[in-house]
């Protein structure tokens, strides 16, 4: 070990995705991986920050350099579904970069990935989802077919310092660790760095939920809400209280927030409330800032400074 240099990590987004290793984003179909993905590869190819917060709060953060992205999808189409997506979302499509696959299908030991990663220099690499890229004879279940295939993508990740994204379904099973509850070999989760499960908020089923369940490199992130619907797309709401387990199984699923929506319609029935009179109210029901925030932008409930009072009202 004394011949060994300390490096210290890198990182696409503090403290979800590093770059140089492998981060998986897995939950069950339709919940909103895809859409959060092409929402982070739009951002990232116009060197914009990620989430709102980070426009203000860290300057340094929000000027970012335009990257190239490396995306290969094996369950939507390019010209019908993910160019109309990421166009939507502002994408600078110049940058996303596509292997064409047609004629042969690639996989995660194809040598055009490594070529392409190198010929292109992405720094973030998506493959959606896990199965379509292990080839026809590679079982997902049997481990010692999985490990080989991970130790393939995460070398490709050191070597060229980019930061490589899986997306993945769940299982169907209910109840145990959420950590088992990937598609196939643990082995997947137990080669990533980094690991997030997308889930919606059952009793708003327009929110969902990105939760951080492995997280090798830093801390465990706070939960990420954003809201999904037909009319107004896709928003980020920010950080959310929810744990991971309580998201896939549906328990107390943002109970904290619905207890906070409530305490705001009750308190502002009889009209305008100074923030002052509100956030001491809150803080004696034991509702957290951020949840009282949260439920504030879901309800929609309009903030005006009069004087040096801000007051708050719906």
């Amino acid at each position: 070990m004394e011949e060994i240099q300390a490096e210290k990590v890198e990182w696409l987004l503090y403290p979800f995705i590093p770059y140089g290793k492998v981060t998986i984003i897995q939950g069950d179909p339709g919940e909103g991986k895809t859409t959060m993905v092409l929402q982070l590869i739009a951002r990232l190819t116009r060197g914009e920050a990620i989430f709102p917060e980070e426009e203000t709060e860290n300057q340094a953060e929000s000027e970012r350099t335009p990257i190239t992205v490396l995306y290969q999808t094996a369950e939507d189409g390019l010209g019908d579904t993910i160019k109309p997506r990421l166009t939507a979302a502002g994408a600078d499509c110049s940058k996303v970069i596509v292997i064409d696959d047609r004629e042969k299908a690639l996989t995660m030991m194809d040598e055009r990935l490594e070529a392409a990663i190198k010929e292109t220099a992405a720094r973030l690499v998506v493959l959606d989802p896990i199965q379509g890229y292990l080839g026809a004879d590679v079982d997902m279940n049997r481990a010692n077919e999985i490990r080989p295939v991970m130790k393939r993508i995460s070398t490709l990740a050191e070597k060229y310092h980019c930061a490589i994204v899986l997306i993945g379904h769940m299982n169907k099973c209910s109840g145990g660790k959420s950590s088992y509850r990937g598609l196939g070999s643990i082995d997947f989760q137990a080669a990533a760095r980094s690991v997030l499960v997308v889930g919606r908020v059952k009793d708003d089923e327009q929110v969902r939920v990105a939760c951080h369940i492995k997280s090798s490199l830093a801390p465990e992130g706070t939960p990420i809400a954003f809201r999904l619907d037909k009319e107004n797309g896709f928003e980020w709401i920010g950080e959310y209280e929810i744990s991971t387990d309580e998201l896939l199984s549906g328990e107390r699923r943002g109970q904290k927030t619905r207890n906070a929506k409530e305490f705001l319609k009750e308190i502002l029935t009889d009209g305008q409330k100074t923030y002052a009179e509100i956030d001491a109210a809150a803080k004696e029901k034991g509702i957290k800032k951020k949840t009282l925030w949260n439920a504030k932008k879901e309800l929609n409930i309009d903030s005006v400074k009069t004087g040096s009072q801000w007051y708050w009202m719906m």
